[in-house]
């Protein structure tokens, strides 16, 4: 069934398909800040009887959001944000009363100790936001500031426990961005080295815009590598999972250093083609083999325990690579093919800690 939906979603057109695909990445999320919402909501009303604490569900979706990491942070950050909005609000409209002028000093105010208490974006926004509600509607010295406080715990601590026993797979999503990079970097890889042989400034320069397209989703892996550590961490059903998240994250800074370092190949290799110079077939075969290695490190990736290619796996594929890369190739070469395969090796290297190995290992690989 699930390789049927898989293509039944694939033969979408392609603006449907990244529509209907992120829907579908997205579906627990939305279920966890809906639940939360409406538990939020609950407890504020039988628990504590609070007649309308529309902030408690606002605070449970802020709190979680779609977005796996800093669920603990934002959560934190909100709260401390409407206290301070309140506690500010409260003290000086009860002793300047209420105004266009007295609106201006109590926000400046409120932000300034937020922005002064902690850098965070969250806690500016919600004390502004809270001490303009106690400025303009709540009256000072009222329970309703107190109660818009209580509810926006109420909500930060109804989102965590939700995302605690409704949690997303932590390691699902890390996998996934990992390995739709090293799917990337596998087809740039094998771009590359047929623009090359072909001397196709094009094909060239779209394996190098491949590339450079990458920070946004390198940015998203990294957000969902903690957000996974976040989830096992608070999450007793995924606590197992701890040592296998470490393991995925530790392949983070690797792999952005990999996209990196094939940026500035294939950057040096396009002005080698815009110049008309070739690179020595052997280098480019080395490229090839390079696209073939990507492609193990992918399934590695999404592989689930016990099953293969592992890590072992990928470093003998790596490793018979990176005996090619020999500096005997580039020994009689220009300047330009000599600083490609000193890439090419600093590459392997980090495609080799990808695979599980530290970097004094797979330096001493490349002889």
């Amino acid at each position: 069934m699930t390789e049927w939906l898989r293509a039944r979603l694939n033969a979408l057109p392609t603006p449907l398909h990244r529509r209907v695909r992120r829907l579908w990445l997205s579906i627990v999320p939305i279920i966890q800040c809906s639940l939360a919402a409406g538990v939020a909501w609950w407890v504020a009303v039988v628990v504590f009887g609070h007649p309308q604490p529309f902030f408690a569900p606002i605070a449970a979706v802020i709190s979680l959001g779609l977005s796996l990491g800093k669920r603990w942070r934002r959560s934190a950050e909100l709260v401390s944000g409407v206290v301070i909005g309140i506690l500010v609000g409260d003290l000086l409209i009860s002793v300047i009363g209420s105004g266009t002028w007295q609106i201006i000093v109590v926000v400046a105010l409120a932000m300034t100790i937020a922005v002064f208490i902690d850098d965070g974006p969250l806690i500016p926004m919600q004390a502004a936001s809270s001490a303009v509600l106690v400025a303009t509607l709540l009256p000072p010295g009222g329970v309703g500031g107190f109660h818009r406080a209580i509810d926006a715990l109420i909500g930060g601590l109804i989102g965590i426990l939700i995302g605690a026993l409704v949690p997303v797979n932590p390691a699902h999503r890390a996998r996934r961005d990992a390995a739709g990079l090293l799917a990337t970097m596998r087809d740039a890889s094998r771009r590359l080295a047929s623009g090359l042989r072909e001397m196709d400034e094009a094909e060239v320069f779209a394996a190098l815009a491949s590339a450079r397209g990458t920070q946004e989703a390198i940015n998203t892996m990294r957000s969902d590598m903690r957000g996974g550590k976040e989830v096992s961490a608070i999450s007793p059903l995924y606590w197992t999972s701890r040592e296998r998240l470490q393991r995925i994250s530790a392949t983070a800074d690797p792999i952005d250093n990999a996209v990196r370092n094939f940026r500035i190949i294939a950057r040096r290799a396009l002005g080698m083609t815009q110049r008309g110079e070739a690179l020595d077939p052997a280098i480019i075969d080395i490229l090839d083999d390079i696209g073939e290695a990507f492609e193990v490190l992918r399934a590695m990736m999404i592989a689930k325990p016990g099953e293969e290619p592992d890590q072992a796996d990928a470093a003998r594929v790596l490793r018979s690579v990176a005996r090619k890369a020999k500096p005997e190739l580039v020994a009689h070469s220009s300047l330009s093919e000599t600083a490609v395969m000193a890439e090419l090796r600093s590459l392997l290297i980090d495609m080799l800690m990808i695979s599980g190995l530290r970097r004094s290992s797979a330096a001493a690989t490349l002889r």
